[in-house]
């Protein structure tokens, strides 16, 4: 547990709790809370919950995903490498399950660059009903909108001034920067790239997400010893 404590500093008992299930320790939350305190281990502060916007008539503004590829949504976050030179990352998720599909790493990123991550995408996972955005140059350029109608998906833009519209995207970019890039050093560019890409593997295969359980989005498949094909 205290390994784990020192590898993943803000996770929660309960998060640890379910990592130490995943690795066959059999454990509930009450006992890694008893074992936490004593150790004098602190419990990060809870995020204030967000509320919606509600119009008139009672409709709630965000669009709510109901299955696998139904909407999706990227952002833009930004960092720098040790020399001080500005990097961006473009996150690109899931909202239904919570997976990030992709985190392109450059020191640019313009719709061009937008448009090729999702093209890579909509290859390998299909084209979403709809992909959510803030209002950013990038993001509602006229080429990005005519591509996005001609794959045959549609654009679903925020309300300027309301990121929490956008609350998907905005949650995970804070846990990405709270528990990877405030805690790290990226002497170059291609460092940032191996280890963002790095995390966003453990994010999807191993980190548990209170949202789904305490459960990965997307865990790895392990195949038993006794299933597996037989090489001749």
């Amino acid at each position: 547990m205290i390994e784990l404590t020192r590898q993943y500093g803000r996770y929660g008992y309960r998060r640890v709790a379910a990592l130490l299930r995943g690795a066959g320790w059999q454990v509930n939350d009450k006992r890694v809370e008893r074992l936490w305190k004593r150790e004098g281990l602190k419990v990060p502060m809870k995020q204030p919950k967000k509320g919606r916007l509600w119009m008139n008539d009672g409709s709630c503004v965000r669009l709510r995903p109901e299955y696998r590829n139904h909407v999706w949504s990227y952002d833009f976050v930004h960092h720098r490498t040790d020399d001080g030179r500005a990097f961006r990352t473009l996150n690109i998720l899931d909202e239904y399950s919570r997976e990030c599909l992709a985190i392109r790493v450059k020191r640019k990123l313009n719709s061009t660059e937008v448009i090729d991550a999702l093209t890579d995408l909509f290859i390998l996972r299909g084209v979403p009903a709809y992909i959510r955005s803030d209002n950013g140059p990038e993001f509602i350029a006229e080429a990005v909108r005519d591509w996005i109608k001609a794959v045959g998906a549609k654009t679903a833009y925020i309300e300027p001034g309301s990121p929490w519209e956008n609350g998907y995207c905005e949650s995970f970019n804070g846990r990405m920067r709270d528990e990877l890039l405030n805690g790290e050093v990226f002497y170059s560019l291609r460092e940032a790239q191996i280890i963002i890409e790095s995390w966003r593997t453990h994010y999807n295969t191993k980190r548990p997400h209170s949202a789904l359980g305490y459960n990965p989005p997307a865990p790895e498949a392990i195949v038993p010893m006794d299933q597996r094909p037989i090489m001749h």
